[in-house]
């Protein structure tokens, strides 16, 4: 458990100036250092926290599993895998808040994966922890996913909140329109389950594929389907 703590560390360092460097301290920042000066720090210090983070987990020991892994939580993880990959997918066309997005939000269609929940990159970011944790419950990894998701979870809150500031109207016609919890929005008929393009099916399917087959060259053991194909 000493090696996760160290990882706890590392990850708590990266989490904590990630939120505090994009909120509280970013306009005091810029006033002080410029765009261009805040843009360096923020990189400097992310850099070396998630560096710390990755030596941290590389250095922490495997520790026994907190549950046994079967087939039945490898299928689990394989399919919540492909969902994530939908939606990483879907999210990066047509993504009212990606950079460079602004004023989309009073227009944006809530369908696909939108029309699941307006964070669809970072519900994706936070399934993928969960579906990690569920087929490799060693404590190091525990921490790492465990602050993947509430980065991921807490951040989708915080960038509402903002996203509310920049742009009143837009972002809150977004908002009526779809939901930060998945489903909801299509539960109360706010939204429409359906529309996702091919960009999505098609392209999450490709990725999908393609990372589960990374883990066999770069990890060394089988993840996915490829457990039980080839």
């Amino acid at each position: 458990m000493d090696g996760a703590i160290w990882v706890l560390a590392g990850a708590a360092s990266f989490v904590g100036t990630h939120f505090a460097m994009s909120h509280p301290l970013r306009r005091p920042l810029v006033a002080r250092l410029g765009e261009t000066g805040f843009t360096g720090l923020y990189s400097l210090v992310s850099f070396l926290t998630l560096g710390l983070t990755i030596w941290a987990y590389v250095a922490a020991p495997v520790t026994a599993p907190a549950w046994l892994v079967g087939d039945v939580l490898w299928g689990i993880a394989t399919a919540l895998m492909l969902v994530v990959s939908i939606l990483l997918m879907g999210s990066l066309v047509r993504n009212p808040a990606l950079p460079g997005a602004a004023k989309q939000a009073a227009t944006a269609e809530a369908h696909g994966v939108y029309g699941i929940t307006r964070h669809p990159m970072l519900w994706s970011f936070a399934i993928w922890g969960g579906s990690h944790i569920l087929v490799l419950p060693i404590a190091k990894n525990i921490v790492l996913s465990g602050a993947i998701i509430f980065l991921s979870l807490v951040g989708a809150i915080f960038q509402d909140r903002k996203k509310a500031q920049l742009d009143p109207q837009g972002w809150s016609a977004w908002q009526s329109r779809t939901s930060y919890l998945p489903f909801a929005a299509i539960v109360q008929g706010r939204a429409r389950f359906g529309g996702f393009g091919f960009h999505a099916i098609l392209g999450g399917i490709v990725v999908w594929l393609a990372a589960t087959w990374a883990h066999m060259p770069l990890a060394g053991w089988p993840a996915g389907i490829w457990r039980w194909v080839g």
